[in-house]
């Protein structure tokens, strides 16, 4: 069998034969020698033994004692063995490189792991993050629509309270003149009258009793101017009798004034509302009305007072020409202050206001109060009047 190696084959025959030669000394070295070339060639340890076998045949052949034939081939063991150290010296580092390999590469999958984990822990933390900022965004617009919402409503608010006082000048105004040119002219004709009654003492009775007559007139006329006043500023009937029997008396003198229709109906629970509620009520009716006879031009108003489940409803409906009740800018100012006036009212004892309206289909204006007192009937009883 020949080897794939003839070179090293002859120099492993040579150096092998020198050693076992008689007188030979016990150097090793170049057995040695012979093993480092065995792992230039990258040789294992079998591949090394076969040239071993093939190199101790030949050196044996010429021995035929045995017991020279046993000499030779322990010290053959010896000189091989001597080969092999450096073949076993590195296979015995790449084993123990081949372990730490292993550590290392067990190592190296654990922190593989590890930073897979905390890559998906850290993709997770992105996300949220994310989430978190958009959330942030998301939260800054509405604070900043918000502002943006607070600062056209305070803009809006002190355009109303500017007209809220131009309205609160006018009314003064209206009462001023009111009082000067009616009620002052009034009592200045009374004292005029009472001044030609004291030099008319002498007249007859006819001209006296004229005299008088005309003056009871112009006391009468002014009487009931101060009790008009007193109505506007708060009736009298509305503490005294109730919720209902001020606003008859109030929509006949209305119906009168205006010439407007009126058909109005209420539950007699509508009473067990304090005197705060009545008010409102009241007040809103009244605004709503000068709604109606400003801006409607209606022939006819409806108004329900109506009591059940412990819930309040107003409505106030006519059949005038309407609006469009989103779009503030096709309302005149002071109509909108008609309508943040009652609204204000309503929220402040707890209800709700709303406003329905549409053009040429009239307007509903609506609230919902709770009563002060609990108080449910099934039935409640209702009144109308036209």
């Amino acid at each position: 069998m020949k080897t794939k190696f003839p070179a090293l084959s002859k120099n492993y025959l040579s150096a092998f034969g020198n050693y076992l030669k008689p007188g030979a000394g016990p150097n090793l070295d170049a057995a040695r020698d012979l093993g480092q070339q065995a792992i230039g060639l990258g040789l294992a340890t079998l591949d090394l033994a076969r040239i071993h076998e093939e190199s101790l045949i030949p050196l044996l052949s010429p021995h035929g004692s045995a017991r020279i034939r046993d000499r030779l081939i322990r010290r053959g063991v010896v000189f091989f063995t001597e080969a092999i150290t450096p073949l076993e010296e590195t296979h015995r580092g790449a084993r123990e490189a081949n372990v730490h390999m292993e550590r290392m590469v067990a190592t190296l999958t654990e922190r593989t792991k590890q930073l897979a984990d905390s890559n998906k822990k850290l993709k997770a933390e992105v996300v949220q993050r994310k989430a978190t900022e958009d959330s942030l965004r998301v939260s800054e617009r509405h604070a900043s629509q918000l502002l943006e919402k607070s600062r056209a409503m305070q803009e809006e608010l002190r355009l109303l309270s500017r007209r809220l006082l131009y309205v609160q000048e006018d009314e003064r105004k209206r009462i001023s003149r009111e009082l000067h040119d009616v009620v002052a002219q009034n009592l200045s004709g009374i004292n005029v009258q009472l001044a030609a009654l004291k030099k008319q003492s002498t007249a007859d009775v006819k001209t006296i009793y004229r005299n008088i007559a005309s003056t009871q007139l112009l006391v009468q006329k002014s009487v009931q101017i101060v009790h008009r006043f007193a109505v506007d500023l708060r009736p009298t009937l509305l503490d005294d009798l109730g919720l209902i029997p001020a606003l008859r008396s109030y929509l006949k003198e209305f119906k009168e004034q205006s010439g407007i229709r009126v058909v109005f109906k209420a539950s007699l629970g509508v009473e067990k509302l304090d005197s705060t509620r009545r008010t409102v009520l009241y007040r809103i009716v009244q605004e709503a009305l000068a709604n109606v006879v400003k801006h409607a031009k209606a022939s006819e108003a409806q108004i329900s007072i109506l009591h059940q489940n412990g819930i309040v409803c107003l409505e106030v409906k006519d059949d005038g020409n309407g609006f469009v009740s989103k779009d503030e800018g096709g309302a005149k100012a002071d109509k909108r202050l008609g309508l943040l006036g009652m609204q204000e009212r309503a929220e402040m004892v707890g209800g709700i206001f709303s406003v329905e309206s549409a053009p040429r289909k009239g307007t509903v204006v609506r609230v919902e109060m709770p009563l002060a007192a609990e108080g449910k009937k099934k039935n409640p009883q209702t009144k109308s009047i036209d």
